[in-house]
């Protein structure tokens, strides 16, 4: 009925809005058709199993097209590239050389040695390297005491660095899980249990944290603006959250009891003691917060630049403000004000002055601008599913001017110019200007209109990605680890995640082998330069707030 059906050739106008009214009021029923026909399922399925039976079976659809769920912009995103194939020979690490020679007997005689043909074959070994040191003792009768030579270093304990090294490796680089690790390394031939592999994980990693903490100073120094996303997990069974920080040249997690806005705030301080200032600045974000002319006239008299730390604050608002409890919405807002307003005053630790996220409410305020995701920005459009073929089509011929001017944004990021720049402003008012008549779709246009300043950032400064995918896929990889070994159990284990987990993806960054800086620094060669030090170089060398530092 509707598969030919054109608006545009209904010459009544008053006819041609109440089609339209029609056509959406349509649409309104089938959605909530959808969504009753979904619940009355789930509620058989649960009525099933409270009678021990079983509910419908959950078979997934063929893969020859995209899954209804799958709201990828990966499609429309990527132009289509010549696939080149890289040689590999020329990065493979020669081990050993071996001649191999021709069976002269099978040889004619007028045969002539012609050189070598050179075939490069990789191979791995996997065997036992265990060492019986024997370590020399002397007593000296003047002190009474005896003399042990100490093992080399790496090899304390009961296993050394190839062990501690790979243990590390395949449990945090590679994901797998520790009754796995158990198996491999049974077959090997090494005798080890499960809770020596665990405390081989956990336990004595000081020196990694601490190099976890320099990476992450010099990452928060090495551009003005961070990728950060966050994703559930648990910690001894209990719901908590894991943030990820990152930009090109390392990615660090950590984890948090909640995601709230001073949580996050917690992480960009990397855990530091908290400190609040309740200035001017503070009382700027409470502005749309809703709170009594009594309490905003105190809050405006108590203003000062004084910086508190957190007991300090508490108490002060304790006497300033006595009605509110800490646990209202006020004061919650109140202190997340006064720590984001101390964070921007700080001086002696990076503040980064733009965050590139979606549009959490716990990421407002926490730095001077916010930049949002275009590919997160458009997932909304690819869930709509009109039942109208009209709609549908308005839905497609939308999404298609987006992914247009996204690639126009792509063009502008690598040759920027004050003329293209108005060009795209203007572009961007007329594209989300747009009323198609399927009411769903523009009330979604119109949210990514109100959106532009967000959206457009990258108009002042061009250095900014127009996508959240780095700290989306560094989320992807903790969701992996999840899946397989649940979470940890203890705080010893949460840090252990954090740390090895920001250590594995940095070093993939940076191009070093994890295995072989884990291996270094267990082995005390330090071979491989601290990694602050290798994020820094590549910083400099990418320029990533290059828009920032010119006038």
């Amino acid at each position: 009925m509707f598969d030919n059906l054109d608006l545009n050739a209904i010459q009544d106008e008053a006819a041609r809005a109440l089609i339209r009214r029609l056509l959406n009021l349509i649409e309104q029923l089938t959605s909530d058709l959808r969504e009753a026909q979904a619940e009355i399922q789930r509620l058989r399925d649960e009525l099933n199993r409270l009678k021990g039976e079983q509910g419908q079976a959950k078979i997934k659809p063929n893969t020859t097209k995209p899954a209804a769920g799958n709201h990828s912009s990966e499609q429309e995103r990527h132009k289509p590239e010549r696939h080149s194939k890289d040689s590999k020979q020329a990065t493979i690490q020669i081990d050993r050389e071996q001649v191999v020679e021709v069976d002269r007997a099978t040889l004619p005689a007028d045969a002539e040695f012609k050189g070598y043909e050179d075939v490069v074959v990789q191979d791995i070994l996997v065997h036992t390297d265990n060492v019986c040191f024997h370590k020399q003792k002397y007593y000296a009768p003047s002190t009474n005491k005896t003399y042990v030579a100490e093992l080399p270093q790496g090899y304390g304990g009961q296993f050394g660095p190839g062990i501690k090294a790979l243990l590390l490796t395949l449990y945090f680089g590679m994901g797998t899980s520790e009754p796995k690790i158990v198996e491999f390394l049974t077959n090997a031939g090494i005798q080890i249990s499960s809770g020596e592999v665990s405390n081989l994980l956990i336990k004595g990693q000081d020196d990694f944290h601490a190099e976890r903490d320099a990476v992450y100073a010099v990452g928060l120094r090495s551009s003005p603006w961070q990728h950060t996303d966050d994703t559930q997990t648990r910690v001894n069974g209990h719901n908590a959250h894991c943030h990820v920080v990152c930009n090109p040249v390392y990615t660090v997690y950590q984890t948090t009891p909640t995601k709230e806005r001073l949580a996050v705030l917690d992480v960009l301080r990397n855990g530091r003691a908290r400190s609040f200032r309740l200035n001017e600045e503070a009382l700027t974000y409470l502005a749309g917060v809703a709170l009594s002319k009594a309490t905003r006239q105190t809050l405006h008299t108590a203003c000062s630049q004084t910086q508190m730390d957190e007991p300090t604050f508490q108490q002060h608002l304790d006497n300033l403000l006595p009605d509110l409890s800490g646990s209202s919405p006020s004061r919650k807002a109140i202190v997340g004000a006064a720590a984001v307003a101390a964070y921007h005053a700080e001086t002696d630790y990076p503040v980064i002055q733009t965050l590139i996220c979606d549009d959490a409410p716990q990421f407002n305020w926490l730095t001077a601008d916010k930049m949002l995701c275009w590919v997160h920005e458009g997932r909304p459009y690819k869930k709509l599913t009109p039942f109208v073929p009209l709609h549908r089509q308005l839905v497609t011929d939308f999404l298609k001017r987006f992914w247009e001017y996204y690639d126009q944004l792509l063009t502008y990021r690598q040759q920027p110019t004050p003329t293209e720049r108005a060009r795209l402003d203007t572009a961007f008012d007329t594209l989300f200007a747009t009323r198609t008549g399927y009411d769903e779709l523009d009330e979604r246009i119109a949210k990514t209109e109100a959106k532009k300043a967000a959206l457009l950032l990258v108009l002042k400064h061009p250095e900014l990605p127009l996508h959240n995918n780095p700290a989306e896929l560094a989320v992807r990889q903790r969701v992996r680890k999840r899946d397989v070994s649940f979470g940890p159990r203890t705080q010893d284990g949460c840090k252990a995640w954090d740390t090895f987990m920001s250590l594995a993806a940095t070093t993939k960054k940076l191009g070093v082998s994890f295995y072989a800086f884990v291996r270094d620094r267990i082995a005390g060669t330090h071979h491989i330069p601290p990694l602050a030090e290798l994020v820094d170089q590549a910083a400099k060398a990418l320029n990533l707030g290059q828009s920032w530092s010119t006038p």
